[in-house]
This record gives C-alpha cells, structure tokens and sequence, in this order.
C-alpha cells in the first residue's frame, strides 16, 4: 500500500498482558503498567501522550489481571479517547496476541510496550515511515550513554541491518524501545504458533530490507526493573527547566570571529538578569549551553572561561536569579563533533542529567543554529531578538507552564 502525508496513523496498540515478574513483589496482585507514579497508573501516561500527539483510538492487548486495567481506563472517554480491549492467556507472548488482535487493528498503527515511556514525535516518525516505503519502522535509543545493553545496529539508510534478542551480537549500536510503526499485513507473515512478534519477524524483516529506524538521542524511561523505577517517576513528575544560548542571549554578541576573552568583555543584555530571576523564582531549573570556539582557536583557555562564569554566576545569584549547569563546545567550526550546535548533543547531555522531558522544555536562542538544535531535539523554541528579552520570553514560559499545570488539575 503506498501511503502519503494526508494518510493518517491514528491508532495506537499498547502490549501490556505479561506478569511483570522482574518487579515482583508489586506486580504480585498489580499488573505492570498500573503501578502508580506521582498518583497515576504508568497507562495513565501513555495514553495521555497518545492523545496529545492526535491517536484517536487504543487498543490494549491484556493478559495478566486484566480486569484491573479495563475497570480502570473503561472506553477511554475520560481521556477523549477510544479505548479497546483484546484479551488472551497471560501465558502467550507479543506474537499470539497480535494475530488473537489482527481484526481490531487499523492497516496501520503505532505499537508500543507498556514499560516504556518515550517522548513521542508521531508527525515525524509517520513522515520517516512513510518515506522509507518500508512495512516496518521501529525507534532506536542511540545509547550512547551505555544507558543499557544494544539490541539493534543501524546503517546508514536508517536501515536495521542486525536485531538480537540476546544482546550478544558483536557490532549492536543501539536499542528498540518500541513505539515502531506497523503495516498490518507483517501479522500475518508470523506461523500459528506461541512466539515473541519482534524476536520472530524482525530479523526476516532485515533480510527483506523492510525493517527501519527512527534513532532518538531521547532517553527513554522504563518500569522494566525495580532500579530504573524512581528515575521515572522523577520524570514523569516533570520539574519545569529551561535551556539558554549564552552569547546574545544573556550578553551582548561580541563582532564576528571575536569572543568574550574576560568579564571585562562581558555586557549584560537588557531583562537577561530579570528573566533567570523569574524562572528561578517560578521553580524552573535553568541550563545553558553555549558554543565556545574561542577556546579551540586558541585566543582563550578553559579556565578563562570558567573565570567568567564564575562571575556571571555570582551576579546571577546576586539578582535573585539561578544557572544549575552550564555546557559548552569547546570544539572548533569544523571540528566533527556531537555538541557543537546545532548539533544538539549538549541538549541531550542536559537531558540526561537532569531527566528532562524536552518536548516540554524551551530553549531559547538568539540564531539559526539554536533554533536546528532545539528542532532536532524536539525542544520547543523562543528566539531573542530586539522584540523579545530574555525576561519577555520566561514570562511567556512561566504563564504557559501554569496554564498547563492547571489543565492538569483539571
């Protein structure tokens, strides 16, 4: 079937009928996906990102004390959401419950695990999916963080060119977190037996070239073990955070190919100082991250920079204000590496430290290459400029995080 963009993926199928027996003693008279954080069922969540992201229907496929789940979610229109329920022997894997599903599943749909939690960016995994031609898109952690063992190796194509269940194959450069993108007919590529769907079709999907990747640099947060469970609660708790270019940003630009050597080079622009008051005093967490190729063409050392910072810090807090981390690239213009912008790798790195949701954090620049970075990050984004300080940009910031925290009361 050959799709276009007016084509829609509307529908989303979340697995969730194992016993969760790695989180046991909770899972003992709980399914998995319905431990609570922050006073939610993990489903809670995703099912609240399915519909933001525009998927109109659910269906769940149950096994293990599935009515817990179906009393709880019922039809899904207490989400504005239609939800549908297939339900099998806890004792069958991803395989049989797909093929037990097939006549509830759209020609095309969105297939998520229920221990994972993703920021999800369906108009582009759908527009990745659609122009690869293939049956199959999965999403690859690029895990190069080492955040857990590869499963996957990627080629250049964006062509999954080795899968392993095992996690032993030499070459693996990355993890399938799910939310994959499915044509339906693959179902019925699968025998009339008891298998695991990806451990199955996956590697017979590479050997017809029909098995792609959309590679995320986003961790993932998962309920899969008892470790990993208070790192996604802090997650999915969301504390509000913002990320800031430095230079035209905070201070004045010095001309081009010159940089700001000492704090005697240093000008703060007009409402900079006002505006990191403002987000510090309305709880968000503020990170920069700035390009600093001064340092590889020599005309500065690292520890001059520190030295400036250090002061703008202190007259930072000194105005009621707050920095909690600051990252640079050191690298120079044609250095090959991951952090300059606008590649956004330092945006990742602040990701990862601080379990930042970024399609829920902005980033605020005052150029083209911020604005890629923060695109390719999937951050939302506010340019500086003339008409917009810094201090008007978190003001906006500010009331439109409270506006969403009070829809979420609601």
């Amino acid at each position: 079937m050959k799709l276009n963009n007016e084509d829609e993926l509307a529908q989303a199928v979340i697995l969730a009928g194992g016993r969760g027996e790695r989180l046991s003693p909770l899972t003992d008279t709980l399914p998995k996906p319905m431990l609570r954080f922050n006073g939610h069922p993990f489903l809670h969540y995703l099912i609240e990102q399915l519909k933001e992201q525009g998927i109109r229907e659910i269906i769940m496929l149950l096994g293990y004390l599935p009515e817990t789940v179906i009393d709880y979610f019922g039809d899904g229109s207490q989400y504005g959401i239609s939800i549908k329920y297939s339900v099998s022997s806890v004792d069958n894997e991803t395989g049989a419950r797909l093929r037990i599903a097939f006549n509830l599943l759209s020609s095309h749909f969105l297939m998520l695990y229920c221990d994972n939690y993703w920021p999800l960016r369906l108009a582009m995994m759908w527009d990745s999916f659609i122009k690869s031609g293939r049956l199959c898109q999965i999403t690859v952690y690029g895990n190069t963080d080492g955040y857990t063992r590869d499963n996957v190796a990627v080629g250049n194509d964006g062509r999954v060119v080795k899968y392993d269940g095992s996690r032993t194959s030499p070459g693996l450069s990355g993890v399938d977190i799910g939310y994959a993108v499915i044509n339906r007919s693959i179902i019925e590529m699968m025998p009339d037996e008891n298998i695991r769907f990806e451990h199955y079709l996956y590697p017979r999907l590479i050997k017809k070239s029909e098995l792609g990747a959309y590679v995320t640099d986003h961790r993932y947060y998962s309920i899969g073990s008892l470790e990993r469970l208070a790192v996604t609660e802090e997650f999915l708790a969301f504390r509000p955070a913002v990320l800031l270019d430095r230079d035209g940003v905070l201070n004045a630009k010095m001309p081009p190919a010159e940089y700001v050597r000492s704090w005697s080079d240093w000008r703060w622009l007009p409402g900079a100082k006002e505006g990191l008051a403002l987000l510090h005093q309305s709880g968000f967490k503020v990170m920069v991250i700035t390009n600093q190729p001064g340092i590889a063409r020599g005309f500065m050392q690292e520890d001059d920079l520190k030295v400036i910072h250090d002061l703008m810090m202190q007259e930072v807090i000194q105005a009621g204000g707050r920095i909690d981390k600051i990252y640079f690239c050191p690298h120079g213009w044609d250095a090959d590496c991951r952090c300059r912008k606008p590649r956004p790798g330092m945006i990742f790195e602040a990701q990862r430290d601080y379990n930042l949701d970024l399609s829920r954090t902005f980033f605020i620049g005052d150029d083209e290459r911020d604005r890629i970075a923060a695109e390719s990050a999937g951050c939302p984004f506010i340019m500086v400029d003339e008409n917009m300080s810094l201090l008007k940009a978190a003001g906006q910031i500010v009331r439109m995080h409270a506006d969403s925290a009070e829809n979420r009361r609601e």
